[in-house]
Order: C-alpha cells, then structure tokens, then sequence
C-alpha cells in the first residue's frame, strides 16, 4: 500500500531527453517519462487505450507517443490525436496522463488526484543543484519493498555492522541511543559520536584534520513523498559542533535520498552525498559518490535477503527493540495517512452528484 497524494521521484533530470522516452514503474503503475520541445516533462500511461498493449514498446514521433500494435498516438497530456484510417479518433481513446515537474535535478510526478497536485509539496533538494555544494547524482533499484528500504534509513545502528568496514567504523553507534522527534512532515533522528578516534572508512584519504573527531547524523524523514534529508560531518572533537560551532576544517556533508516505491516488491532509490567544502575538488566528489554507493551495496545485499526471509515468515511478527522507536514512528505515520486517503476514497462518490 502506498501514499497517492504526493510528488514522488521518478527521474534523474538527465535521464530525459527530446528524442526518446524513459519507462519506469512508479506505485505499481507503469509510466512513460519525456521531455516535450520546450525542455517540460510529459508523463503519461505505459498503456494504449485500444488493446492494452505497453506504450514502452512504441516509437517517439515529436511531442507524442505512436503505439506500434495499431497505430495510435498520444501526446504528453494522454490525448489521442491520430487513429489511423479514421478521420479523428474514437471515443474513450484518451489515457491518463500525471502532473509532472523537473526541480533540483529531478523529475516528480504526482500519482494521485491531480487536482491537488500542490508543486509547493515538492520535497526541499536544493543541495542537489546549488553552488555552495558539490555531488554526483545516483540511483540504485532494491528487490525489496519500500518499507524495510525506510526501515534501515531510520535505524542506523547497523551502521556498526552493515556498514563496519564503510560508513560505519564504530561500535559507539549502535551504542548511542538516537534522539527521536515527531515533525509536521514526518521523524527526525539527531545521533552525535563524540570522540571518536577517527574518521569513518569511507573518508580515508580525504580527512581535513589529525586527531579524535566529533562525528554526527541528523536526519529528517518526510513520509510524504519518502524524502531522506541528511546533514552528517566531522569535526575536530571538542570544537564545539554540537553547539554549531564548526571549526574551519570541518567536514560537512547533505544527503538527499528519495526512496520511491516502484511496486510491493520493488523499490527506486534516488540520492546525492553533497559537501560543501573544496567545491572544486571533482576527486572528491567522484570519490564520495563511489564509497557511498559502495555503502548502499551493502545495504541492497541485506534488505534483499531480509525481504526473502519476510516473504517466507508467513505473517509472524518481528522483535521489537530499543531502536526501532524511529522507524516505528515512521510505519506509523505512513499507515496513518494511508488509512486517510482510503476513507476520503470512499467518501468521494457521495460528494460527487450523479
């Protein structure tokens, strides 16, 4: 089950051009992704109206899609403009097209009522696009739902094992218990490692400053649209960071990572690691992007294997410990909204006159 009524990512903005078209599931629905003559985005059914048959298999012809079973075309608002053999087109020959909108990088598109398709929702990525910060974008496909993809992101003490060798390099964090808030968007998670004797693995080579570090995750999940927005750094231990001071050697860093449900079973995953010190360092910014998807490797293998062993448990239910207070709340939030949208689905024929 998933939230309708939201922007979800869809699309690396580069991955969208004039002369082809991109096919991807999104909330189990399969999708049609292209960019129009004016650089705006078109997102429409992966489905012909006459048989069914996948638009993805059909042929770009300007702003419009050709079915190649029979020959109709559409063009980006779903409309059927060519039936061939027949001056005009059938009735109910039009398909369904989505609100789609290109910002920081990213291509969103609206899956629910398009009528309250509000582009102020769209979720902050300013890091992915701004001057002041340097990254690389990615993306990954997980073999698993959404949720334990969530899941991990709201639990990072297996950071200290998943991750041992990576991003994570201390047992201190899954001993440090998270501070964990209720938002108006969804949960925030504050976890600080203080003097620690170094850096995390994945800064080997890059490290700014000799000696302890004072290391930190403060991370906001919006369960709206499955926004993962992450300020983390290093600093010199004892500098001041957890008061906002930040020395100048200071390592910081933002992650924004979109966690987009291409199915039940199936999950895009959109991110950047951004820093915002040596801006021009184009070794730095390659060499984060790799060590971290280097990390979420890690992280596919054991939600992979995890949703193998959750599809054969056959409905019993897991343990429940101390930190999984973060993404409980998370579940929750989703499911409440889920039921929501449900009793205002069930509501809306009476509203509607006949």
């Amino acid at each position: 089950m998933f939230i309708q009524n939201a922007w979800y990512a869809s699309a690396w903005a580069h991955e969208l051009t004039k002369d082809d078209f991109l096919a991807r599931k999104i909330l189990g629905k399969g999708l049609i992704l292209y960019r129009k003559a004016d650089d705006s985005v078109a997102a429409i059914i992966d489905r012909c109206s006459h048989r069914f048959a996948p638009l993805s298999l059909g042929r770009r012809e300007g702003d419009c899609i050709r079915c190649m079973y029979h020959g109709l075309v559409f063009d980006g608002e779903g409309t059927c403009v060519e039936e061939p053999g027949r001056k005009g087109v059938s009735p109910n020959t039009d398909i369904r097209s989505f609100p789609a909108i290109e910002r920081h990088k990213l291509v969103w598109v609206w899956m629910g009522d398009a009528d309250k398709a509000n582009p102020d929702l769209i979720p902050d990525c300013h890091q992915n696009d701004s001057a002041e910060w340097a990254c690389v974008p990615r993306y990954a496909s997980f073999k698993a739902n959404y949720l334990l993809v969530l899941d991990n992101l709201l639990d990072f003490s297996h950071l200290s094992f998943v991750h041992e060798n990576s991003l994570g390099g201390s047992r201190t964090i899954a001993e440090i218990n998270p501070k964990v808030e209720q938002t108006d968007k969804g949960v925030k998670m504050t976890r600080w490692y203080l003097n620690e004797p170094g850096f995390a693995p994945y800064l080997e080579g890059h490290e700014r400053f000799e000696g302890a570090v004072d290391r930190w995750n403060i991370y906001h999940l919006s369960t709206l649209s499955n926004h993962f927005s992450m300020s983390s750094g290093s600093a010199p231990a004892n500098t001041g960071a957890p008061e906002g001071k930040l020395a100048p050697e200071t390592m910081v860093f933002h992650s924004n990572q979109l966690i987009t449900p291409a199915d039940e079973h199936n999950t895009h995953y959109f991110w950047v690691y951004a820093h915002n010190f040596a801006l021009d360092d184009a070794n730095l910014t390659n060499s984060l992007a790799e060590r971290v998807s280097a990390g979420f490797v890690e992280d596919r293998t054991m939600i992979e294997a995890q949703q193998l062993v959750v599809d054969e448990s056959e409905g019993d239910q897991m343990a429940y410990t101390h930190f999984d207070n973060g993404l409980t709340l998370g579940r929750r939030l989703i499911d409440r909204k889920i039921a929501e949208e449900k009793t205002e689905a069930a509501k809306a024929p009476e509203a509607v006159p006949a």
